[in-house]
């Protein structure tokens, strides 16, 4: 058993496994499953989805983010694991990708993830979201045009790379729960003993990008 209740984050790009995952998990860790965009900012989060400036998008995520990091907190010191489906990784790597210049520390003081970095072969991705009801947004779209970009801002973040392609969710959560952690403290994850392929570290600042997606607005 680990010394510290476990808190672990589900990334990786839509269609890899994420929403399916993430409940799976928390019930195969008895975790509590934390939304990191809590229920009072789903109402602003869909006004600014309809605008066009990504640095107000980036800080609406971020702000969310920080709300959700006090309760996972809570539950950490309170002895609960905690499962979340994305984390700070997600809103940073995507935002960098989208072109957003503002350059990110992240404070010390956050709960820090092992993070599994869900990946898939794109031809099946694109299945697996063809197959959803849930229609696609305007910043879904975007982020689909650089997914190249994305994974490289990914490559900021230590985490487990899990290749979800031709596995079903049974499978990949085996492939979760059977690898060996062990939570760095001094990075936003882990990555030792893994037996997947690691990611890079040093996420602590995000420096600014200055590059912009069409259709995205320069502030």
């Amino acid at each position: 058993m680990p010394d510290h209740p476990r808190f672990e984050s589900l990334e990786g790009l839509r269609g890899t496994g994420k929403s399916t995952l993430a409940p799976m998990l928390a019930a195969a860790r008895q975790a509590v499953l934390v939304a990191t965009v809590p229920s009072l900012y789903q109402p602003l989060r869909h006004a600014v989805d309809e605008r066009t400036n990504v640095e107000a998008r980036m800080c609406l995520y971020l702000s969310a983010l920080f709300t959700a990091a006090e309760e996972i907190q809570h539950h950490l010191d309170a002895g609960v694991p905690v499962v979340v489906e994305s984390y700070f990784a997600r809103c940073l790597a995507t935002h960098r990708a989208l072109g957003a210049r503002l350059g990110i520390t992240l404070p010390s003081w956050l709960p820090k993830p092992v993070t599994y970095h869900l990946v898939c072969d794109d031809n099946e991705r694109q299945r697996r979201l063809a197959r959803r009801n849930k229609p696609a947004s305007r910043w879904d779209a975007l982020i689909e045009t650089v997914t190249h970009r994305v994974t490289d801002a990914y490559a900021s973040f230590p985490m487990h790379r899990v290749d979800t392609t031709g596995r079903s969710p049974d499978e990949v959560l085996r492939v979760i729960t059977d690898t060996d952690t062990q939570t760095d403290t001094d990075t936003l994850g882990a990555h030792s003993h893994a037996d997947t392929e690691p990611v890079e570290a040093h996420p602590h600042l995000l420096p600014a990008v200055p590059r912009h997606v069409a259709g995205a607005r320069r502030p």
